[in-house]
């Protein structure tokens, strides 16, 4: 990969040396474009690219905009011979740390174009941020996809091939609607879009260009063609969402919901309760069943198997169709409002019926921390949110990935002083053991779900049988709990007429045993965690929230992952 820096700057005088010396360490070539700026901003960047080498002056001689400013360096750096450009703003808005994420993001995905996901303070201008959500809604359609995340920062790295081939082929273009328009061109072309969180300010002593009645009515005249541009490409982008859907492994699958769509839900919650947010998530849970072709299919699989081993559950009467699909989607989101319902303690302990609850507490009592093996059956999560209200109990949560962040950091802000930890876990390896051996001494809780793998646990599963077929469970929280050395718990958080019951079964006293056997004391571990949570999931079939392929063989993950491997080195070659 050759990569190149392209600052486009129209008179930015105040932080545009500050910019390039921050950004000399990084030894890379510098596009800088003089967008018609005014004499005295001329002359500083002369004598800038006079003082840095590795800075090649470029000028309009009057101002284009934005947009053809980028378009001259990146033109430009193709023509040299680079593969990849990184946009910067001049005026200091980015945050230069976060390169080296960018670039190693480009590395391991060449052909995608990598743009910074603002994360904005106090100094954005309110309009300028309500107004970037009114055009994530119209990319989102515009694609068909949730994939472009933020449209409109211009802190990114391109692919000049598939860029320079946008440009041969269509016109731009030129002022504040270009970062929108060339990413969602970029998309139709096959391009794909990966974001990386960036901190971005507003300078109090900056300058901005954006011309609010001229700019909003040029993108809203780009929306419109991007609409009807949609529309011609419908067939492409349906089977683009089909192929990115197939295939891929649960744990590499981003959250589907902005952090601002969860937080507009939880807003409304607070608003309206229970009614105003029933009336906005349920046209978006009908979206999301249209549109999520994988996960519906995964809902009509599982119960369809659950019907094949309960042919008479009362919960499916006759054939499994999509109307038994679209019920297990809602009860997925009334078990989202009920989790916002216990994060905001409108939902007491006393409400939910615990009968095992002293087995647990009797040992927490005594400062005896446990192992909790959980499922992502039912709603865990209420029983997590009013115990560590009522009770004090410090939960730890170890995750495998980040898809429920956006829904966490919500429920954080609802409840600021909840006592929860969340620990992210990639690899189980001898600092994660260390740490949770630290927390289990300190008489706290630590759990884990046995029910889903991830994409770093291919080729280390146990088969146990699940609804009468063998499905792979992964070896790592049975692995951990045995190093733990503690007891070990089940429970179970299920909605049974019309109120929550939590089922809490007694495990083993420890997992822990001699290397010898080993293999077999998992399988039978494993088997009999199986059996609990196929029994659980028989009882209450639509609060099974595992919207994948449950019984995928790890073998085919494999196969598919080299091809995938294998199709990406040609193409890069």
């Amino acid at each position: 990969m050759r990569l190149a820096l392209v600052i486009p700057n129209y008179n930015h005088r105040q932080a545009i040396k500050q910019t390039l010396e921050s950004l000399a360490h990084l030894n890379l070539p510098c596009y800088l474009i003089n967008d018609g700026s005014d004499e005295p901003t001329r002359n500083l960047l002369q004598q800038l690219a006079h003082a840095y080498p590795w800075v090649t002056l470029l000028h309009h001689p009057y101002n284009r905009g934005k947009g053809a400013a980028v378009t001259t360096g990146l033109r430009a750096a193709y023509a040299d011979g680079f593969t990849h450009a990184l946009q910067i703003d001049a005026d200091g808005q980015h945050d230069i740390h976060d390169i080296p994420s960018m670039i190693t993001a480009a590395q391991h995905h060449p052909k995608a174009l990598i743009s910074g996901l603002p994360q904005y303070d106090e100094s954005i201008p309110k309009g300028r941020l309500y107004g970037r959500y009114l055009t994530h809604f119209w990319v989102w359609v515009e694609t068909l996809s949730l994939d472009i995340q933020d449209s409109m920062c211009g802190f990114r790295i391109y692919p000049l091939a598939a860029t320079e081939t946008l440009f041969l082929q269509h016109t731009l273009g030129e002022r504040m609607d270009f970062d929108i328009e060339i990413m969602v061109k970029l998309y139709w072309q096959g391009v794909d879009v990966l974001h990386l969180p960036t901190k971005v300010i507003y300078p109090e002593d900056g300058s901005s260009h954006f011309q609010g009645v001229k700019d909003n009515v040029r993108i809203s005249l780009m929306h419109t063609k991007l609409f009807f541009g949609m529309l011609t490409r419908l067939p492409t982008l349906l089977q683009r969402r089909a192929k990115s859907s197939d295939n891929q492994h649960w744990s590499n699958i981003g959250e589907r919901g902005s952090y601002w769509g969860i937080k507009l839900l939880a807003s409304s919650y607070k608003l309206g309760g229970h009614w105003l947010c029933r009336a906005i998530m349920y046209p978006v849970i009908a979206y999301f069943f249209l549109s999520g072709k994988a996960a519906r299919q995964a809902s009509l699989n599982f119960l369809t198997q659950v019907k094949h081993v309960a042919p008479n559950h009362p919960q499916l009467p006759g054939e499994v169709s999509w109307h038994h699909s679209l019920k297990h989607f809602l009860a997925f989101g009334n078990a989202a409002l009920d989790r916002i319902d216990a994060w905001c303690d409108r939902i007491k302990l006393s409400e939910v019926d615990f009968p095992d609850r002293e087995l647990l507490a009797s040992r927490l009592a005594r400062g005896e921390g446990a192992v909790l093996l959980v499922s992502h059956l039912g709603n865990l999560e209420l029983c997590r949110a009013i115990s560590i209200h009522q009770r004090k109990v410090k939960v730890n949560v170890m995750v495998l990935t980040q898809n429920a962040e956006n829904f966490n950091r919500v429920l954080k802000q609802l409840n600021p002083d909840s006592d929860l930890n969340l620990i992210q876990v990639t690899e189980l390896g001898p600092s994660t053991s260390m740490l949770l051996h630290e927390k289990i001494a300190q008489g706290e809780l630590v759990v884990i779900a046995g029910d889903r793998t991830s994409s770093n646990s291919e080729g280390r599963v146990i088969y146990a049988p699940f609804m009468g077929k063998p499905a792979p469970f992964p070896q790592g929280p049975f692995i951990l709990a045995g190093l733990l050395d503690c007891p070990v718990y089940l429970m179970f958080c299920l909605r049974e007429q019309g109120h929550y019951r939590v089922h809490l079964e007694h495990f083993a006293e420890t997992l822990k045993g001699p290397r010898t056997g080993r293999t077999e004391r998992l399988t039978a571990a494993v088997a009999r965690y199986s059996g609990r949570l196929e029994h659980y999931a028989k009882r209450e079939p639509l609060q099974w929230f595992n919207f994948f392929d449950f019984w995928r063989k790890d073998d085919e993950l494999q196969r598919e992952h080299a091809d995938r491997t294998r199709a990406h080195s040609t193409q890069d070659k």
